[in-house]
């Protein structure tokens, strides 16, 4: 008994070693990604996503799953998909044997932040935003791809304690509802970390999932029936998240990596292709805004009340604001000023109106008009960022309705969902 024991620890310490971030990696060609998610939380699609990521694992170094705000996902949500992975290994790796064994993904299965960042932008630590460091801080010939599916905060959190890591990681983030949720963590890497290699997408990741062009066998509400259905654990499985209708909108930060040239975003690839931008649209209210007051959508904006001061610690909750029927914290700041961030997801007419014990904080009532396309006209309080920030194409001949930037990927449609189908024929039995 104390044998297998003992070769047992043994051979989980070679996973984690091998599999983890504690190891030296030299000249290997595949990608290293780490992935931080919200699965689990607000929206079911990262389930999908996450299955497409396992049937190309062998493709990747997969260095880090997180589990990332917003919602009530957890890290148990990873496992899961992990445990249908494990039932279609064999299978699958007659086909691609250097697929990752289900053990080495489950060592590399982090919990990040439960709740969104306070108006600061980030709080503590967490098991997710360590891993990213340790990943992000290993000797390597090749950047740490930090591929996020929904909130930020995880790498907010990151680099706050650790910005040295900021030369060694690329990040592609799905923004746009994911913004809204996160804005506390965006604006301060906007803020403070503007030198960020980052692509930023609000729009272009919905060509995934547009579809009105494409040929009907690669349509959304078909191609389940045409490549998945019937085809291993995770196949069905898959039938759970939209009724197996694909979306998939976090998928295009892995596509990008594994099409074209990953390092020039302004080339064409699966993931879609981008333009820099050397600044994020902000704009501050102080005491409130008008439906005379036009912001970009996607971007921050940010309202400060006067009030009284107040013994209570600076960043805490002390009301609360209705945006379009959701509610979201506002902050005491100190000295008798009062804020809160939001970011609109679409071109909209938004309305708002604070609650508070607060008699001065409470009933405020303010309007706003937010357009496309992103990043929009410029403002003084813009966040100034650096050379290696890129987000949404804005040539017009490049939306879909009104996304920017969706054709440069929805063009690719039947071919990275054929791809795909080929894949989901390994399952077949």
């Amino acid at each position: 008994m104390k044998k297998t024991v003992g070769l047992r620890f043994i051979v989980l310490v070679l996973i984690v070693t091998f599999c983890g971030c504690g190891s030296k990696v030299r000249g290997q060609d595949k990608p290293r990604v780490l992935i931080s998610s919200d699965i689990g939380g607000t929206d079911p699609d990262d389930f999908q996503s996450m299955i497409h990521l396992l049937m190309y694992a062998d493709q990747f170094e997969i260095e880090g799953l997180v589990a990332s705000p917003f919602g009530d996902g957890r890290k148990s949500n990873f496992l899961d998909i992990i445990e249908d992975y494990e039932k279609d290994y064999a299978q699958l790796a007659k086909h691609a044997s250097d697929l990752p064994k289900p053990a080495a993904l489950r060592a590399v299965v982090k919990q990040g932040a439960i709740q969104a960042a306070p108006f600061q932008g980030y709080s503590t630590s967490t098991e997710g935003s360590d891993w990213i460091i340790k990943c992000a801080k290993k000797e390597s010939d090749q950047p740490l791809w930090v591929l996020v599916w929904g909130g930020i905060e995880d790498l907010a959190q990151s680099l706050h304690d650790a910005p040295e890591i900021k030369e060694n990681i690329r990040v592609y983030w799905i923004g746009g509802p994911n913004k809204k949720w996160s804005i506390n963590a965006y604006s301060y890497i906007a803020a403070n970390h503007g030198d960020l290699w980052m692509i930023e997408t609000n729009a272009t990741y919905r060509g995934w999932f547009m579809d009105e062009d494409s040929p009907e066998a690669f349509k959304a509400e078909t191609y389940y029936d045409n490549f998945i259905q019937g085809r291993g654990v995770m196949g069905k499985d898959f039938i759970n998240y939209y009724n197996g209708e694909i979306k998939m909108g976090d998928t295009p930060s892995l596509a990008y990596v594994m099409n074209g040239d990953p390092e020039d975003p302004t080339g064409e690839s699966w993931g879609g292709s981008f333009e820099k931008i050397d600044r994020s649209s902000r704009s501050v209210f102080e005491g409130g805004s008008t439906k005379a007051d036009t912001v970009a959508a996607y971007a921050t904006i940010e309202w400060r009340f006067k009030g009284p001061k107040i013994m209570v610690p600076e960043d805490s909750t002390v009301f609360h604001i209705k945006i379009q029927g959701q509610v979201w914290p506002g902050y005491y700041l100190g000295e008798g000023i009062y804020g809160v961030k939001y970011s609109s997801k679409k071109a909209e007419h938004g309305k708002y109106k604070t609650s508070s014990e607060i008699p001065e904080l409470n009933g405020l009532e303010g309007e706003y008009i937010s357009t496309i396309p992103w990043p929009g006209k410029p403002s003084s309080d813009d966040y100034q960022l650096g050379s290696n920030w890129y987000s949404d194409r804005l040539a017009e001949g490049l939306f879909i309705k009104d996304q920017q930037g969706a054709k440069t990927i929805a063009k690719f449609r039947e071919a990275f969902l054929g791809d795909w189908g080929d894949r989901w024929k390994w399952l077949e039995k």
